[in-house]
């Protein structure tokens, strides 16, 4: 028997083996068919595998010789250690990356409103100024859990990468300011960290404010914000990203490599 006739009834015979299977399932109850789903699911995986595969003769042979092929290679399958479920957990936790980068990139879409509440209520720019206030609310939140968590009681191993990411430099730099403007006379923070903060503009009287600063120990949040102005440091630093040359020519189509259409004739 040719190889490609060995092929097919080797493929027969596992479909047909894969049909009783299916059938028997359809006599059991949902709950007893579900228990069989991932089986089910496998064997589905490998018949389509032997639609393409090219195998030996001799190899299809003895497959041949077995009373249950797909049955035998599923066992085989089930007992393998695969990175199947590596697999899986890398699709979670890249799906939830992804949700998370759309909501910060929300959350960044929020510009810092530069004007108080007055100003907002007199201009029509109420729903603005909340949007903000309610960003300024949830970046205190995040750098008071980042803390919160990255400080074992001695050291402080908060990363601020990630709540720059979140909020943006703006948001970030004017939340800690806000703090550190209302407690000038804590000498728990540095006076570089002081005059650092009194060089950032604040839009709100002080006591508006209240509603959005930080609440952590003075001692660490002046070290967290060092590690703010060294990451706001070497942001500054990084060259600015050109854009390549394949995305401008995948933009602006290349002079002359268009074809021309035909000029019509005159009188039509």
């Amino acid at each position: 028997m040719d190889a490609e006739k060995l092929h097919q009834e080797l493929y027969d015979k596992m479909a047909a083996e894969q049909e009783r299977f299916k059938h028997g399932l359809l006599g059991l109850t949902t709950e007893e068919a579900l228990n069989h789903a991932y089986e089910f699911t496998i064997r589905e995986d490998i018949l389509m595998a032997m639609e393409f595969i090219e195998l030996p003769a001799s190899q299809m042979a003895a497959l041949l010789e077995s009373p249950a092929p797909l049955a035998d290679i599923f066992k085989d399958f089930r007992d393998m250690e695969t990175g199947h479920m590596d697999n899986v957990r890398e699709c979670i936790e890249g799906r939830a990356e992804s949700l998370l980068e759309t909501q910060r990139e929300a959350t960044r879409a929020i510009p810092l409103y530069q004007q108080s509440g007055e100003y907002a209520r007199e201009h029509g720019e109420l729903e603005a100024f909340r949007a903000s206030r309610k960003a300024n609310e949830a970046c205190r939140d995040a750098i008071e859990s980042t803390i919160r968590d990255g400080f074992d009681g001695m050291y402080l191993t908060a990363d601020a990468k990630g709540v720059l990411a979140e909020f943006g430099p703006e948001r970030v730099s004017y939340v800690l300011a806000a703090t550190l403007q209302g407690k000038t006379w804590d000498q728990r923070f540095s006076r570089s960290n002081q005059a650092w903060a009194a060089a950032i503009p604040m839009f709100e009287a002080e006591d508006r404010r209240l509603a959005y600063l930080i609440n952590s120990h003075s001692a660490v949040l002046d070290g967290f914000v060092n590690k703010v102005r060294k990451e706001l440091d070497t942001m500054r630093e990084q060259p600015e990203q050109k854009p390549s040359i394949k995305k401008q020519l995948a933009v602006k189509p290349v002079p002359g490599d268009q074809p021309t259409k035909p000029k019509e004739r005159e009188g039509r």
